[in-house]
Parts: structure tokens; C-alpha cells; sequence
């Protein structure tokens, strides 16, 4: 009885840390495409977990900044023109 118990907290407890860490990469890259590097998101998604990158769908995006050039995506718009290298 007791070693079922506690494989059943444990299958719990790993789904949660993907949950926390899957929140905690999607702020920080919400973050970054926004202009304002991956530590605030990174920060937003470890301690609020779920809530943190919901937030940084409202944050306005900094201009320059690759979700204003290129979308949240990568893929660039059609009205931008491509950049000189």
C-alpha cells in the first residue's frame, strides 16, 4: 500500500515540474521575442508558473523588437521588408 502511494505522488509531482518548466520556457521566450530578454520571462514563469506567460501575451511588445518585425513566430510579415546583410 505504501510504496503505491508514493509512486502515485511521484508520477504527480513529475507531471507538475514539466508543468513549472514548460511554463518557465514559454515566458522567457514570450519575453524575448518581446524586446525584453529572457530573464523577466524566465523569472515570471518559475515563480507564477501558469500565469506568468499568460501575462506576457498582454505585455506590449518593445518597438524593434522580433514580435514587431517578425511576428511571435519568426516567420516575417508581408509588408516588412527583408533586412540588409
Amino acid at each position: 500500500m505504501i510504496p503505491t502511494v508514493f509512486a502515485l505522488l511521484g508520477a504527480k509531482a513529475l507531471y507538475l515540474t514539466f508543468l513549472w518548466l514548460g511554463a518557465s520556457i514559454a515566458g522567457s521566450y514570450l519575453s524575448d521575442r518581446k524586446g525584453y530578454g529572457e530573464k523577466p520571462g524566465l523569472a515570471s514563469g518559475l515563480i507564477l508558473t501558469v500565469l506568468g506567460p499568460i501575462l506576457w501575451l498582454f505585455v506590449p511588445a518593445r518597438e524593434g523588437s522580433n514580435w514587431k518585425r517578425y511576428g511571435p513566430f519568426g516567420r516575417p510579415k508581408a509588408d516588412t521588408p527583408p533586412e540588409e546583410t
